[in-house]
C-alpha cells in the first residue's frame, strides 16, 4: 500500500530552512499545498461524509488530520497524511499512515485484555441489577422511613405522657402519705415502662435494619472487589500498552510512551496519548527513511460542543498529550524558534489616555502582556513599575489578554486598587469592547450565555462546559456589517478567561471567530479586539469616571 503521496512543487517554492515548530506556527505554503489536497480528498469520500464532517447527520463530529511533508532518499518531494485517534472506527485506511501500535488488532493482547475487563463489566451490570440487590435497597429506605416515623411518634407518646404524668405529681400532694407514695411508685413504673419501650422499639428496629444492611453490603462487597479489580486490569493493561508504543526520533532513538512521559513530567502518560496525527507521521517517516521538511494539522468537520473547532483551520498540535511525545521525535531536527518565547512588546509604547494623583489608565498595544509571562518579563506592570518606582500595591486591577489590545486601569497605591477591585468583584464597572467578527450573525443584539473552564490539557484555552463550568455572559450590539464581517460592540458582565473569544467562535455563540484569533479561529496579523471603553467611581472625588480609546483595525 502506497503511503506516500507526490504533488507537482512550483519551480520557485522555497523549502524551509527550518522545521515547524509545531505548537505555534504559521503553516508553510509546501503545507497548505498538501493540506489542499488531502482535503480534496476528503471531500471526494462520500461515503465518510455521514460517519464525520460537516454533513447533514447531527450525529457527525469532526477530527484532525495532520499531513506531513518529507523528501526520500532521491531528493523527491512528497506528503504523508494522518488522523487522530480511530476513523469509523478504524485505525487504519488506505492512504494513511497506521497506527504507531494497533490496539485493535484481533488476536492481540489489547483485545484480550480488554475483553477481560469487559466480562468484569458485565459482572458488575448484572450485581447492580441483581432483583435482590435492589429490592434490599428499596426494603432499606422503607424500613428507615417506617422506624423514623415510629420511634418520633412514640418519642411524642412519651413526652405527653410525662407532662401528664407532672401534672398528677401536683394533685397528689395532698393525699395521705400511704396513698401518694403508692401513687409515685406507680407514676416512676409507668415512666421506667416507657424508658424500655423506646429502647426495645429502637432495637427491634435495628435489628431490621441492620439485617437488610447485611444483604445490601454483601452485594456492595462484591461491586467493589469487582471495581478494584477492573481498575488494576486497565492500570496494568495501559500500562502494558503504552509499552508497546515506541517512538523514533531523527537520530533513531527508540523510546516508549511510560518513559517518555516519565521523563517529560514525571507522570503516567494521558489515555490517548500516541494516538494523534503528528506522532504516527513522524514515526512513519522515521521508518522508512523520509526526511520531515514541514507539518501541518487542521480540523476537518463539525466543532465539538465544548472546544471550539472551525472547519478547515489549521491548529497546532496538543500539549497534554502530543508535547512530551514530540519532545523526543523532534530530537535530530533543525527546528523553528518557539514564537511564544519572543516577546512581542519589544518597539511597542504604552499611551497614558487619563492620568490624576492615583490613577492611571493606559491603552495597551496587541500582543502585549499585562503582567509578566512564565517567560517573558516585559509587561504593563513592569513598565509602569519603571514609570512610577514609589507607586504601592499591585498597580494592575485587571488584565486583558496579551493579543487583545485596549484600556488598564491601573492604581497607584493599594487603598486605591481595593476601592476598585471592589468595583470589579461587584460588576459595577462598565467595560466595552469592540471587535470585528470574521462572518455575519444572527440579530443585531442579544446575550450570550456559555459557562467556561480551562482545558487542562491545552492550556491556555477554554472549554464550554455546562456541568463544571463558571457563569460568563456577554451582551453585544452589532455596529457595521460589510464585505462579510462583522463589527460588533461587546459588554462582557462576567469576567472570565477569552470569555469574548469563546463566546464569539462557539457554535453556541456567534460561531464565527474575532478576526485574528490564534487560539479559536485563524492567526492573523493580530486579533481584532479591542476594549475601547471604560466606566468607573472613582475613589478620591466619587465622580463617574469614562476613558475612551478608540481602535486601531
Amino acid at each position: 500500500m502506497v503511503r506516500l503521496r507526490y504533488h507537482q512543487i512550483p519551480d520557485d517554492t522555497v523549502l524551509p530552512q527550518k522545521f515547524t515548530y509545531p505548537f505555534c506556527y504559521d503553516p508553510h505554503p509546501l503545507s497548505l499545498v498538501a493540506a489542499s489536497q488531502l482535503q480534496d480528498t476528503l471531500v471526494n469520500k462520500e461515503n465518510w461524509q455521514n460517519g464525520f464532517g460537516p454533513g447533514e447527520n447531527p450525529e457527525g463530529m469532526g477530527k484532525m488530520f495532520g499531513v506531513l511533508v518529507v523528501k526520500n532518499r532521491y531528493a523527491e518531494l512528497g506528503y504523508l497524511c494522518a488522523f487522530s485517534g480511530k476513523l469509523l472506527g478504524s485505525n487504519d485506511h488506505a492512504g494513511f499512515v497506521p497506527p504507531v501500535f494497533d490496539l485493535l488488532v484481533e488476536d492481540g493482547f489489547y483485545r484480550k485484555g480488554e475483553q477481560n475487563i469487559n466480562e468484569i463489566t458485565i459482572l458488575i451490570d448484572v450485581l447492580e441489577n441483581d432483583v435482590s440487590y435492589i429490592n434490599a435497597k428499596i426494603e432499606l429506605a422503607q424500613i428507615q422511613e417506617k422506624s423514623i416515623s415510629e420511634i418520633q411518634h412514640y418519642k411524642k407518646l412519651q413526652k405527653d405522657n410525662k407532662r401528664i404524668r407532672d401534672e398528677k405529681r401536683l394533685t397528689i400532694e395532698s393525699l395521705i402519705e400511704d396513698e401518694r407514695l403508692s401513687a409515685v411508685e406507680k407514676l416512676n413504673n409507668e415512666s421506667i415502662h416507657e424508658k424500655y419501650m423506646i429502647k426495645d422499639l429502637i432495637a427491634h428496629w435495628k435489628y431490621r435494619i441492620d439485617a437488610v444492611e447485611k444483604v445490601i453490603h454483601s452485594f456492595e462487597q462484591r461491586i467493589e472487589e469487582m471495581k478494584a479489580k477492573r481498575k488494576a486490569l486497565s492500570y496494568d493493561l495501559q500500562r502494558q500498552l503504552f509499552d508497546h508504543y515506541a517512538f523514533l526520533n531523527a537520530h533513531g532513538q527508540s523510546k516508549d510512551l511510560n518513559t517518555i512521559f516519565e521523563i517529560a513530567i514525571q507522570g503516567p502518560p494521558p489515555s490517548g496519548a500516541g494516538e494523534c496525527a503528528a506522532p504516527k507521521l513522524f514515526q512513519y517517516a522515521y521508518l522508512h527513511g523520509y526526511t520531515p521538511i514541514c507539518m501541518a494539522e487542521f480540523w476537518w468537520g463539525r466543532s465539538p460542543l465544548s472546544e471550539v473547532r472551525k472547519h478547515g483551520l489549521f491548529y497546532p498540535s496538543c500539549k497534554s498529550k502530543c508535547e512530551p511525545i514530540l519532545g523526543h521525535m523532534l530530537e535530530g531536527l533543525d527546528i523553528e524558534d518557539n514564537p511564544l518565547l519572543l516577546n512581542p512588546a519589544i518597539g511597542k509604547e504604552l499611551s497614558i489616555v487619563y492620568e490624576d494623583d492615583v490613577i492611571l489608565v493606559v491603552n495597551k498595544p496587541a500582543e502585549f502582556l499585562s503582567v509578566p509571562g512564565v517567560n517573558i518579563e516585559d509587561s504593563v506592570y513592569t513598565r509602569v513599575k519603571e514609570m512610577y518606582p514609589l507607586a504601592s500595591g499591585p498597580l494592575i486591577v485587571h488584565r486583558l489578554d496579551m493579543s487583545t489590545s485596549g484600556l488598564l486601569l491601573i492604581a497607584k497605591n493599594k487603598d486605591v486598587h481595593k476601592h476598585l477591585q471592589r468595583q470589579f468583584i461587584k460588576r459595577t464597572i462598565k467595560k466595552r469592547y469592540v471587535a470585528m467578527l470574521e462572518g455575519t450573525i444572527d440579530g443585531v443584539e442579544g446575550m450570550i450565555d456559555l459557562p467556561l473552564r480551562l482545558d487542562v490539557d491545552n492550556r491556555p484555552t477554554q472549554l464550554v462546559d455546562f456541568e463544571y463550568g463558571k457563569p460568563a455572559t456577554t451582551r453585544y450590539e452589532v455596529i457595521e456589517v460589510k464585505d462579510g464581517k462583522t463589527l460588533v460592540y461587546f459588554y462582557p458582565l462576567t469576567g472570565r478567561t477569552h470569555q469574548l473569544r469563546v463566546h464569539a467562535a462557539h457554535p453556541l455563540g456567534h460561531n464565527t471567530p474575532i478576526i485574528g484569533d490564534d487560539l479559536y479561529g485563524k492567526r492573523g496579523n493580530r486579533l481584532h479586539l479591542h476594549a475601547e471603553m471604560l466606566e468607573f467611581l472613582h475613589p478620591v472625588s466619587k465622580e463617574i469616571k469614562v476613558v475612551m480609546a478608540e481602535h486601531e483595525f
